[in-house]
């Protein structure tokens, strides 16, 4: 009988690899791409710079800025065969079940796919980060009986995923909004989306299976989703007068209140602080506070009564709703920005392969015999 080893559930606590692309600190609450802190990042850059970073690991000096916002323009275009089949699945699939779909299908038209060199995956990072935002936008017109637009090379990545969206050119306020929040969702060290796909190059398939396996990963509600559960969450609230009686009884119930905790954050995530505010400018232009000041209220009062802190999904739900996004698409968004991480670990996993298989401890029984059919 083999020697008993402690198992860490979730792999909690297991340093699995090494990374140069994130750093984590959650009891001071710090996150860092590339070493840079978040909260300047959020403050000063953009998406299309953050990808950069990702990719080369520094900050593109202008000409290599410009290059790359041109390169991620002329990449959002979806072949049509990958927008015919959206439409014959239409309104049958969930977003992220198109999405992940999707994903997979743009492999087949890709004649680099196979390809798995370093400037080859480099190539189709651009592509995969391109068509993301594209593949979303679209998906969402066709099933509300709407016809996709056509990407326009010449705009930022952000201002160009919510005309894609909606159809109109949104206002500086929105598309600045949604640029913090693909910059702040671009990148989060080992999390589950990231570990799988990494498993996933780590067998040497190529960069359209890593990122599908990511989007089957964060399609689960115990990864992506939450923010759409806090939404749902105000909108089962109604008013900021109710949060307080509401907060009570779902604890009472034992029931989970949407938007606090992480796994690695034991302080207020700061990506939330960031969201807060965005999630106020938002509804000053809106005219309409109330989800700002729910929100508010929650996090006031778990903080007070449970000091328990936000994590990014809190503040990012009124967001959403306020740029006029359907709930349903919030995980889809989440993945539109951390296809810039996602891919950054695969080119870096590959960097210095190890294929991943961890060991398991078994728990079953031991010499047991075999029991003929017809003595069963």
């Amino acid at each position: 009988m083999p020697e008993a080893i402690e198992v860490k559930a979730g792999l909690e606590g297991v340093v699995v690899s090494s990374t140069a692309l994130s750093f984590i600190d959650g009891n001071a609450g710090t996150l860092l791409y590339r070493g840079i802190n978040i909260h300047e990042l959020a403050e000063k850059s953009n998406f299309e710079e953050i990808c950069y970073l990702l990719w080369h690991g520094r900050l593109p000096n202008r000409p290599e800025w410009q290059r790359t916002r041109e390169e991620m323009g002329q990449s959002r275009a979806l072949p049509m065969a990958v927008v015919d089949h959206l439409r014959r699945i239409g309104g049958a699939a969930t977003p992220m079940a198109a999405l992940r779909t999707g994903v997979s299908l743009l492999a087949v038209f890709d004649p680099e796919a196979e390809d798995n060199s370093p400037e080859a995956n480099l190539r189709k990072a651009m592509r995969l980060t391109g068509q993301m935002a594209t593949l979303v936008a679209a998906f969402d017109r066709i099933r509300n009986g709407k016809e996709p637009i056509a990407p326009d090379p010449a705009l930022d990545h952000a201002c160009d995923f919510l005309r894609m969206l909606s159809g109109r050119t949104p206002d500086e306020v929105s598309t600045r909004a949604m640029d913090i929040v693909l910059v702040l969702h671009a990148d989060h060290g080992f999390n589950a989306s990231t570990f799988a796909a990494r498993v996933t190059a780590s067998t040497l398939s190529d960069i359209y299976s890593a990122i599908t396996t990511a989007i089957g990963t964060l399609k689960g509600p115990l990864h992506g989703g939450a923010n759409e559960a806090v939404m749902k969450m105000l909108l089962e609230i109604g008013s900021p007068e109710k949060v307080s009686d509401y907060l009570h009884q779902t604890l009472a119930a034992k029931k989970r209140v949407m938007g606090f905790g992480h796994r690695v954050y034991k302080t207020f995530d700061p990506r939330a602080e960031h969201l807060r505010e965005v999630s106020r400018q938002l509804g000053k232009g809106n005219g309409n506070m109330k989800w700002y000041e729910m929100t508010s209220k929650i996090e006031e009062w778990m903080v007070k009564e449970k000091h328990l802190y936000p994590n990014v999904d809190l503040y990012s739900a009124s967001c959403f709703y306020y740029m006029g996004i359907e709930t349903d698409l919030y995980t889809p968004i989440f993945a539109v920005s951390r296809i810039a991480g996602w891919s950054a670990h695969v080119l870096e996993q590959l960097q210095n392969n190890r294929l991943i298989r961890p060991n398991a401890q078994y728990v079953g029984p031991f010499d047991v015999s075999y029991t003929p059919l017809e003595k069963r």
